[in-house]
C-alpha cells in the first residue's frame, strides 16, 4: 500500500507473537516507526531486529500493561528514542478461560486488569502524549484498541474475556466522545477467531472441529485480513472515524 505512514511513531503492545508481532509488521512496512512492546523481551528484542534487517525502525521495550506505572515511562521512552507517539495500538490480552460457577476471582479479575485496564491505561497515556506533543492539534492522533467478536457474542466458558472484550468496546466510544473535541480518533477492532499457534490444536479436536463448521465458511480467518482495517484507522482515513467498532471475522459472528 505504499508508504501511508512515513514518518509517524506507532506503538503496539501484546507484540511479542499472534497479532501484535503481525501489526508491527504491517504497520513498519508503511513506514512507521514502531515501538513493540510485551513481557516476554526476547521477542520483542528479535522482532524488532526483524523489522530493522528489513529496513524499518523499531524498539522493543519489556512491558506489562497490568502494571500501571510501568505505561507512562514506556511512552516517555519511546518518544525520547523515536519521536512523538501518533498511533497507539492497544492489543495485549488474555484468554479469561473458565465457566461462570468455576472461574477463580483471582483468574477474572487477571483478565480484567490487562484486557480493560491495560486498554484503559494504554489508551490515557497517550492520549496525554498526544496532546502535549501536538499530534492531536495536527489531526494525527490514532488509537487503535483490540476487541473481539465476543464484544457482541457471547459464548459458555468465556464469561470473563466476553465481558472484557464487551467493556472494550464501551470504553472505545466513550474515550471518542471525550477526545472528540482534542482531535484524537479512538476505534476499535473486533477480529474473529484467526489461525494461529495457541488454537492450532484446539481446531484439530474434534470440539474444535464442531466449532469451525458451526462458522458459515467453516474456516479461520488469517491475520492479514485485518491489515485493512488496522491501516485505515490508523492513518489518514480516520480523519472523520472515530467511536467506530470494526467487526471483521469472516462472518463467524452470522453463525
Amino acid at each position: 500500500m505504499g508508504q501511508t505512514l512515513s514518518g509517524r511513531v506507532a506503538v503496539i503492545t501484546g507484540a511479542s507473537g499472534g497479532l501484535g508481532a503481525h501489526f508491527a509488521r504491517v504497520l513498519a512496512k508503511e513506514g512507521a516507526k514502531v515501538a513493540i512492546m510485551a513481557r516476554r523481551a526476547e521477542l520483542v528484542e528479535a522482532l524488532a531486529a526483524e523489522i530493522r534487517a528489513a529496513g524499518g525502525e523499531a524498539l522493543a521495550l519489556r512491558l506489562d500493561v497490568s502494571d500501571a506505572d510501568a505505561i507512562g515511562p514506556a511512552l516517555d521512552e519511546v518518544e525520547r528514542r523515536l519521536g512523538p507517539v501518533s498511533i497507539m495500538v492497544n492489543n495485549a490480552g488474555v484468554g479469561g478461560e473458565g465457566m461462570g460457577l468455576e472461574i477463580s476471582v483471582e483468574d477474572w479479575d487477571r483478565t480484567f486488569d490487562v484486557n480493560v485496564r491495560g486498554v484503559f491505561l494504554g489508551a490515557r497515556e497517550a492520549a496525554k502524549r498526544m496532546i502535549a506533543s501536538g499530534v492531536a492539534a495536527r489531526g494525527e492522533a490514532r488509537i487503535v484498541n483490540i476487541a473481539s467478536i465476543h464484544t457482541f457474542v457471547p459464548k459458555a466458558g468465556l464469561a470473563a474475556y466476553c465481558a472484557s472484550k464487551a467493556a472494550v468496546g464501551a470504553l472505545t466510544k466513550v474515550l471518542a466522545r471525550e477526545w472528540a473535541r482534542q482531535q484524537i480518533a479512538v476505534n476499535a477492532i473486533c477480529p474473529g477467531y484467526i489461525e494461529t499457534d495457541i488454537n492450532a490444536d484446539w481446531f484439530k479436536t474434534e470440539g474444535g472441529e464442531r466449532q469451525l463448521k458451526s462458522f458459515p465458511r467453516r474456516r479461520l480467518a488469517e491475520a492479514g485480513d485485518l491489515d485493512a482495517a488496522l491501516l485505515m484507522l490508523a492513518g489518514p482515513a480516520a480523519r472523520a472515524i472515530t467511536g467506530t467498532l470494526i467487526t471483521v471475522d469472516d462472518g463467524q459472528s452470522l453463525a
